[in-house]
């Protein structure tokens, strides 16, 4: 499938994916998630072949709008089937991009509304635009979140914070989204693209393999009990001891080296 309004960009470690529908405000359709879903695939090719990825950014295209929801006229007309093959058709896309190996960040540039903010959910973490807004509007439409909006703002924030956005659906802005714990950061407008990168690079230059390792044992543990997720967290540990970057960080440390590099090996 060509990539018609998904466009991936490279810098260094660091792979850019920009949601670019500007003029429908990025605006989702089964097109775009699909879309969504195969710009992840070829992430994991490039990972599975061995390039040096450390970091995703995923973003939207203009200054109103990281995404704005999904396409009502779209979704207006259909039936039970179709919705629940809609519902399938998001959901595994978002999924994809949730357990990408490596960190995913999400800059709210702008409104991030239903399954914008669902995708942005998807992401390990968030930092917004002091502009960005974003809420749940679905139940003023006669429908719920259905790309794991229930489940993951759940998650991250309680269910009061889920219940209470998803039922009201107000609108909240990037700060009140920082004091929710949404988002891990803030910045004005023209200066987020600079915090998001200036904050992934410090995520690269950390040892790679934990990170991904970190981050496995995670969101595992989200999924499991305490025993369970104290178990993947062991092994993560206890396997980082079998690369050449635990020994070049523990060696630099103890002889108070500042000239640190992890080659991911």
């Amino acid at each position: 499938m060509d990539l018609e309004h998904v466009i991936l960009e490279t810098d260094g470690h660091k792979v850019k994916m920009t949601i670019n529908k500007p003029e429908t405000l990025n605006a989702l359709n089964t097109s775009l998630y699909n879309q969504i879903e195969q710009a992840c695939n070829d992430i994991r090719r490039r990972l599975d072949e061995g390039e040096d990825i450390r970091c995703v950014i995923v973003t939207g295209a203009g200054e109103k709008s990281f995404v704005a929801g999904a396409d009502i006229s779209e979704m207006s007309t259909m039936n039970l089937a179709e919705a629940q093959r809609f519902g399938v058709e998001c959901n595994r896309a978002f999924r994809n991009l949730e357990t990408l190996p490596v960190p995913t960040v999400a800059a709210l540039n702008g409104y991030t509304l239903g399954g914008g903010l669902e995708l942005a959910l998807a992401c390990d973490l968030r930092i917004a635009s002091k502009k960005a807004r974003l809420a749940f509007p679905e139940t003023g439409l006669g429908i719920t979140p259905g790309s794991g909006g229930t489940q993951r703002l759940s998650r991250l924030a309680g269910p009061a914070v889920a219940m209470e956005m998803i039922f009201t659906g107000r609108m909240i802005n990037g700060e009140e989204a920082l004091n929710m714990g949404i988002v891990s950061d803030t910045a004005e407008p023209e200066e987020l693209m600079n915090v998001v990168n200036a904050f992934c690079d410090k995520i690269c230059q950390k040892a790679p393999i934990a990170i991904r390792a970190a981050k496995r044992a995670i969101r595992r543990g989200l999924e499991c009990d305490t025993d369970t997720g104290l178990a993947f967290e062991i092994e993560a540990f206890s396997q980082c001891f079998t690369t050449e970057d635990q020994k070049e960080g523990m060696r630099g440390f103890l002889e108070k080296r500042k000239d640190i590099v992890y080659k991911n090996k």
